[in-house]
């Protein structure tokens, strides 16, 4: 029922696309205890074609990088607070969305303008043949830009940057199963290639690619 009244009202959103577009507020209560979410959890590499909603999309960034309290503090932890990270939704069947990519902006839980056009046949042809991928309603990468952290602790950087990686993957993983998605952590890719299908800015890197959907 929290569900279903939750996206009722975030049918009512409507996307301004020239501007970069504000999502529906993310919710911070739901029906599913975290262990429940746990032990729900598994890869899935098969999606039907049923869109998801922007609500969802919005609700699932947000796990990974939102901002949960004052002073811009994130939902998953960061090495000395430096977020390093920086999510891009590949959006091709979201309802509310036209197809693109889009850079996640956690200040004010919001989309920027898109580069148009549908990725993910690109995304899923840089990553060593697992076509599966482009049948996925919406891709995520986790892309860091890691000077952020080297700036303050060198070496050890990535290593932190990686862990912060992996945690905001399994923040996401979670919020799938809390909403009755599906969704597979990939790590397998050319780093080149996959660097040439999106509109990474400067030095960011893609570290890791999550695809979302709802199960057969």
């Amino acid at each position: 029922m929290f569900i279903a009244l939750w996206l009722a009202g975030a049918a009512l959103w409507r996307p301004a696309l020239a501007a970069g577009l504000d999502l529906p507020a993310a919710r911070t209560i739901g029906p599913l205890p975290l262990e429940a979410a746990l032990a729900r959890r598994q890869s899935q590499r098969s999606f039907t074609a049923q869109p998801l909603t922007v609500a969802e999309a919005g609700q699932l960034l947000w796990s990974a990088q939102g901002e949960s309290r004052a002073g811009g503090r994130r939902t998953a932890p960061s090495a000395g607070a430096t977020y390093p990270l920086v999510l891009y939704l590949v959006a091709g069947r979201v309802e509310g969305l036209a197809a693109g990519v889009y850079r996640y902006a956690p200040q004010g839980h919001r989309l920027e303008a898109p580069a148009p056009g549908d990725a993910r046949a690109a995304v899923a042809a840089a990553t060593r043949g697992q076509a599966w991928l482009a049948e996925a309603p919406a891709l995520v990468v986790v892309a860091a830009e890691a000077s952020r952290t080297a700036a303050r602790y060198g070496a050890r950087a990535e290593r932190y940057v990686a862990m912060e990686a992996g945690a905001a993957a399994q923040n996401l993983l979670l919020q799938a199963v809390a909403l009755d998605l599906g969704a597979t952590l990939v790590g397998a890719f050319d780093d080149a290639a996959l660097r040439a299908a999106l509109p990474l800015a400067g030095a960011e890197q893609p570290l890791a690619l999550l695809a979302v959907g709802r199960h057969r």
